[in-house]
């Protein structure tokens, strides 16, 4: 088995080497479509979201500078990718309101029997605009100035959207305990 080694990937990224690009595609492939299908829940559409962000990736790769993470300048560009497409293929859902979310948030229980399979699935009930401000800010560490910027909402618009989604999430965590 080969060792990944990234600088040289990278280097044969920029010189636009097909081998390379298939390597790093092979290398994080998987946890890209992860990011996207936690955006975009729909499979399908999270598969052509992060087809299009490798593209963007070797297209853009001589922008990258080899300061920080190169994961994390990966995971940027599929954010942004998913964030575009949410912007073109939604009607506003960042402001959407759920009447049925009320009340103050609890603490969850660390006791709670949840599978991460599970809650992927309760993080894909979140309306668009919960979900997308949960992912980047629980999830991708954005704080809520960046999140409105990327959003174009306000700061105030990030923080209630994230105060709905956990109280949504909670929401969803009583019910499968009752099931349970």
């Amino acid at each position: 088995m080969r060792v990944f080694d990234e600088h040289t990937v990278i280097e044969g990224c920029k010189k636009n080497e097909h081998s390379s690009q298939q390597k790093l595609y092979q290398r994080y492939a998987d946890s890209m479509l992860g990011l996207c299908i936690r955006y975009l829940k729909n499979r399908d559409i999270a598969e052509e979201v992060m087809i299009a962000g490798f593209m963007k990736i070797f297209e853009k790769i001589d922008t990258f500078r080899c300061e920080g993470s190169f994961e994390g300048w990966l995971k940027r560009i599929m954010v942004n990718e998913c964030l575009m497409y949410l912007r073109k293929n939604s009607k506003n859902n960042f402001s959407r309101d759920i009447e049925e979310v009320y009340g103050e948030i609890e603490p969850i229980k660390a006791d709670t029997s949840l599978e991460a399979k599970e809650l992927l699935e309760m993080v894909h009930q979140l309306p668009a605009g919960y979900r997308t401000v949960f992912n980047m800010y629980a999830i991708e560490g954005y704080n809520h100035q960046e999140i409105a910027k990327e959003l174009n909402i306000s700061e105030g618009t990030s923080k209630s959207q994230l105060s709905k989604a956990r109280k949504y999430l909670q929401g969803l965590i009583k019910k499968y305990e009752k099931i349970s």
